[in-house]
């Protein structure tokens, strides 16, 4: 039997870009997201792909539809839950899913506390994000081999069958620490043999730490005064050293606290008439009081 001939009409690619408007998530992603470099390469590289696929899709010429669920492995605070969100407008708009919705859970929204419990639960989590994207962080907590009364492996047993006969209509995106989602991986292939995108998330320098700051602050109509600045570099450089620093996370932590002694401080001076200037400049108090630098003074 002769093959169908191939469209002799040249594809205009870049006409496709631009319709598709995936263009304008690329560039919000480089304009909201600092650093993240390796990152942004590889979405960029995904939806390249995703776009010529819906390119030979719209020709008629023969095409697998891809596998499009992903693992985000980095640590706490590097922007997963941000870029999944962009991911899921990116399929949005190429048309792989029916809505660019986020859903975002833990193994709490999954698991049930007593048999029967689980599946419904699972179900419901699964008909919310059903058409957009499901984002599942620290997914390794599904899996506690060492608790026979775990009720996890039916999540994840429910998981494994949605990810493969609704791979067209919904797509799951794993995230947590690399090492641990290599032993989740590995003591369960099923997923593994689902994932086609792995994508590592890099901690932020302290450089990019600062800007993330600043940018926050100019979020929140505050500033730094220079004092503060130079303050909480320093800041940063201590707790970058610390346990359970959370990138991004941390930065936001800190930034809190400084808007409320800002707060205090000023209230306690209300007998004095306040400036717009005051009520957006964090001074270097704010950000000394942190309890980091008197314990790296005492560890000196």
């Amino acid at each position: 039997m002769p093959e169908a001939p191939l469209c002799a009409t040249p594809v205009d690619l870049g006409a496709a870009f631009d319709t598709s408007g995936v263009g304008a998530v690329l560039e919000e992603l480089d304009r909201d997201l600092v650093g993240l470099v390796p990152v942004k390469r590889r979405i960029r590289e995904i939806a390249a792909l995703l776009l010529v696929d819906k390119v030979r899709r719209d020709l008629g010429l023969a095409t697998t539809p891809p596998t499009l669920h992903m693992s985000f492995t980095g640590n706490p605070g590097t922007g997963k839950t941000a870029v999944a969100q962009r991911m899921a407008d990116i399929l949005h708009r190429l048309g792989y899913i029916r809505s660019n919705h986020l859903v975002s859970v833990t193994r709490d929204d999954l698991v049930g506390q007593y048999i029967g419990h689980t599946a419904p639960k699972t179900k419901e989590v699964l008909k919310k994000a059903m058409g957009g994207v499901l984002f599942i962080d620290e997914v390794y907590y599904l899996y506690r081999p060492k608790n026979e009364r775990d009720y996890g492996q039916e999540a994840i047993e429910i998981l494994l069958q949605v990810m493969e006969s609704r791979r067209e209509d919904l797509v799951v995106i794993l995230a947590g620490y690399a090492d641990r989602m290599e032993r989740f991986f590995t003591s369960n292939p099923g997923f593994r043999s689902r994932i086609a995108h792995h994508i590592e998330f890099p901690d932020y320098t302290h450089e990019e730490l600062m800007r993330i700051a600043e940018l926050m602050l100019e979020r929140m109509n505050y500033r730094f005064s220079p004092e503060a600045r130079e303050a909480f570099a320093r800041y940063l450089e201590i707790r970058m050293r610390q346990p359970h620093f959370s990138n991004a996370r941390s930065v936001r932590k800190a930034l809190d606290r400084a808007r409320l002694r800002q707060a205090v401080r000023l209230f306690e001076s209300r007998g004095s008439k306040l400036t717009a200037e005051d009520l957006i400049t964090i001074r270097p108090e704010e950000i000394l009081a942190r309890r980091v630098f008197a314990n790296a003074e005492h560890q000196a």
